[in-house]
């Protein structure tokens, strides 16, 4: 499991309340994030291994008198699943992301920002309950240091907060679909039968597995046309393993086609040509 970097300095500040200084002379700053936007609003479908690159846009608006230099102090934007105060998970961006001054006042300014969410498979997605509706919050983090040993102190501190309930972001794991249509060539009125494997992405263990007990559409398109049909509908058994028979008409290609769950994302297998004689 990754370490959760921004649940536990929470946590940890959770667990040092009895030292904390009253709430008066805390150091977070008043930030307002609004408008955000992640993913241009669309599901993210990862697989197992490649790292999956999140779009996002918010505009965040800040205390004039700060600074955030992205060395001693950051802002960003964050999914994250379970309370706020404690999280199941979460992803922050750890990219600068580019802002653009579109308001100010005497008190603040507002900028239009974009930024990038990483999510890698294994890491960031680590177990079937992050596939899931997350939700989206922004955060500031700050460190102040000082290594300087020759008068015989050190000191480091690291300051953070985080704002929830700014929208959610949707993420499925990624399933894959084959089909193989047999015997070929194959003589007209003859049976072929139509198999095939629906798998979908398992974050815990790195692979494909079957993906059992799910409902995929046999499609057929005859040679020459733009379209498919639909033939039946199959329920995948043991493995993901998905069959059935049909009768030979015309050449043609079958394909598995799956429409996904609320954690799984929709897939269709390339079609696989039947010649008929």
């Amino acid at each position: 499991m990754r370490k959760i970097a921004i649940g536990a300095a929470m946590a940890g500040a959770l667990a040092m309340s009895a030292l904390a200084v009253p709430a008066a002379q805390a150091a977070t700053p008043d930030l307002v994030f609004a408008d955000v936007t992640v993913n241009n609003g669309k599901t993210i479908v990862a697989g197992t291994t490649s790292k999956v690159t999140v779009p996002v846009t918010y505009t965040l608006t800040r205390p004039s008198d700060l600074t955030i230099d992205y060395k001693n102090n950051a802002a960003g934007i964050l999914l994250y699943r379970g309370p706020l105060a404690n999280f199941d998970n979460e992803i922050e961006s750890d990219a600068t992301p580019a802002c653009t001054t579109t308001a100010t006042t005497d008190t603040t300014i507002t900028e239009s920002c974009s930024d990038t969410l990483t999510l890698e498979p294994g890491n960031d997605l680590f177990e079937a309950a992050d596939a899931t509706t997350w939700k989206v919050g922004g955060f500031y983090g700050h460190t102040a240091a000082d290594m300087d040993d020759s008068d015989d102190e050190v000191s480091f501190e690291h300051g953070m907060a985080a704002w929830g309930n700014k929208g959610a972001a949707k993420i499925q794991r990624a399933a894959k679909l084959t089909v193989n249509a047999s015997p070929e060539p194959v003589k007209k009125g003859r049976t072929i039968t139509v198999s095939g494997k629906l798998t979908r992405a398992n974050w815990e263990t790195g692979n494909y597995t079957g993906y059992v007990s799910q409902k995929a559409t046999l499609q057929f398109r005859a040679k020459g046309s733009d379209s498919y049909t639909t033939v039946k509908t199959v329920t995948s058994s043991t493995g993901g393993a998905l069959k059935t028979t049909v009768t030979a008409s015309k050449d043609g290609y079958y394909r598995y086609v799956f429409a996904g769950t609320t954690t799984t994302a929709a897939a269709k297998a390339g079609g696989d040509y039947i010649d008929v004689q």
